[in-house]
């Protein structure tokens, strides 16, 4: 009888918490929809506005709609967030249901159909990938290693200035001009190329050399243009045969000419290996001899498809991002003189004047490393990060986000909140981070500032980051005075694209400091 009684009164409370759950799902609260979409395109011109960025043209949306909105790419329902607070839970409570990523024209072309660790589905194989990575590449230990090839770099960057100086002036305490954006470029993918694939092209050097670095810089650049871009077929899948404006079309010539780069480096490896030439040393290398012994990876994509899709990754994102974070940053000191000044003060007192900036004085520059932190809360590279897709229905706050439902999370908006960063919010103040923010972390731990994304899906490679940013800064600001051509402000303009390179050239003239650059310049010591 006891036991009968205790059935029904499971059954009760089963059939309430069914009813509950079922009036719940019935009377969910969807997000609010942004005004102003089109008939069959919806949003779309919101992502192809030539005029803005998405980031700005979202951002301006969420002003009026509020910190989370839904917006629709033709078919597409995508959900924007730009607050910290759910951006927060949608990484910690929501996390594994937000891990994947939507089956997007440009990731099909641009990652070996999926292949690429940053836009591979969540799952046994991302996982594998992903590990790989963080201990071969991007762990702390093999960043450290990875000196050998960061510090000899930039020493023979600022020497490339130096002679430019000997070639134009009978006494090189002159001027020179300097492409800055091609300068940080060559110097960031002369890094990559010599820890991923264990070989390096400087420009001057050799005429083959020069040429080989302008493909990889021309190609790069149009890889991450294109991979922001949302093809016409991504909103209307019913029109992927007609190809309108020819988007797919460059994105499959930049994944043939990428292709071919990372076929020609494999074999060269493969070559070397075979004939015992060499110990293994590089990512390449490693990816060769982990993927073999993988049925995980092999499994799902032929082995030569998953180490070229995932070096490749790791010279797109070394390569292309810390460029753009120290373009950013050298325009914002420009344009803040004082800010300048101070860091070079800074230099000047913590590492002196007659030798180079080394790693060990990295954690002495705290005004550099506040600056590099104002910079990327400014300025994130990868300004939406990459979009995701609900795997599962979800609540997030008073909403319910349908399963399939594209989730989109504006780091440009969300870290300029004047809840947060309460003054002067879209100002360059570095001085944030050493009072009222300087426990403020970038690596994800604290959604307020989240260049890099967060959780499981984060980028992994913030500590290669911001090793190359503080690093490459810091011995260009203690080599140089910098200044503009002329007497105008830097143009901060961005431009369209998975990472948001400054829009404009910048040109500069750089100066010798005085009192013991010769030898820094030369390669002494």
């Amino acid at each position: 009888m006891e036991f009968s009684a205790a059935i029904c009164g499971a059954a009760v409370i089963l059939l309430l918490l069914h009813y509950h759950l079922l009036r719940r799902r019935h009377t969910a609260k969807l997000p609010p929809q942004a005004g102003g979409a089109g008939l069959i395109l919806g949003h779309l011109h919101l992502m192809s506005d030539g005029a803005k960025p998405p980031h700005l043209n979202l951002a301006d949306v969420a002003d009026q709609q509020g910190p989370l909105f839904a917006i629709r790419l033709g078919a597409r329902q995508v959900v924007v967030v730009s607050s910290w607070k759910i951006a927060k839970e949608l990484f910690t409570t929501c996390d594994m249901a937000v891990s994947s990523r939507p089956k997007i024209r440009a990731f099909e072309h641009l990652s070996y159909n999926f292949a690429m660790v940053a836009f591979s589905p969540y799952g046994e194989y991302w996982r594998e990938l992903r590990k790989i990575v963080n201990a071969e590449l991007l762990a702390s230990r093999r960043i450290q290693q990875l000196s050998h090839a960061i510090i000899p770099a930039i020493a023979q960057s600022i020497r490339e200035i130096y002679s430019r100086w000997a070639e134009q002036n009978d006494d090189v305490s002159g001027q020179v001009l300097v492409d800055m954006k091609k300068w940080f470029s060559e110097l960031n993918l002369t890094v990559i190329l010599t820890a991923v694939f264990g070989k390096t092209f400087r420009a001057g050097e050799s005429g083959a050399g020069e040429a080989e670095m302008r493909r990889c810089r021309a190609v790069i650049r149009e890889y991450f243009h294109l991979a922001g871009v949302f093809a016409p077929a991504d909103a209307l899948p019913w029109l992927r045969w007609l190809d309108l404006g020819g988007i797919e079309k460059r994105m499959k010539t930049t994944a043939a000419e990428l292709d071919g780069i990372m076929e020609e480096l494999l074999s060269e490896h493969r070559r070397k290996g075979f004939s015992g030439e060499y110990t293994p040393q590089d990512f390449m290398d490693v990816m060769l001899s982990t993927v073999r012994s993988s049925n995980t990876l092999t499994d799902k994509f032929d082995e030569n498809t998953v180490v070229k899709s995932t070096c490749l990754a790791m010279l797109l994102g070394g390569a292309d991002t810390s460029s753009v974070m120290l373009t950013w940053a050298l325009s914002l000191l420009l344009n803040n003189r004082h800010v300048l000044t101070r860091a070079q003060q800074e230099l000047d007192s913590q590492v002196g004047r007659n030798r180079r900036v080394t790693e060990s004085d990295i954690p002495n520059l705290v005004y550099l490393q506040a600056i590099i932190k104002e910079t990327l809360r400014l300025y994130p590279a990868a300004p939406l990060g990459a979009p995701r897709e609900f795997t599962e229905d979800c609540d997030i706050g008073e909403y319910h986000i349908p399963k399939g439902t594209w989730l989109m999370v504006n780091i440009w908006k969300l870290q300029r909140d004047p809840d947060v960063w309460v003054d002067d919010v879209s100002q360059f103040k570095p001085e944030r981070f050493l009072t009222t923010h300087m426990n403020v972390d970038v690596r994800g731990k604290d959604f307020k500032l989240m260049p890099f994304g967060g959780g499981r899906r984060i980028c992994p490679g913030p500590n290669l980051a911001l090793h190359m940013l503080h690093l490459v800064l810091a011995n260009l600001l203690h080599a140089f005075e910098i200044r503009m051509v002329c007497d105008d402000a830097v143009d901060m303009t961005e431009s369209i694209g998975l990472t948001n390179l400054k829009a404009t050239p910048l040109e500069l003239v750089l100066f010798r400091r005085p009192a013991g650059q010769r030898r820094q310049g030369d390669g002494s010591n």
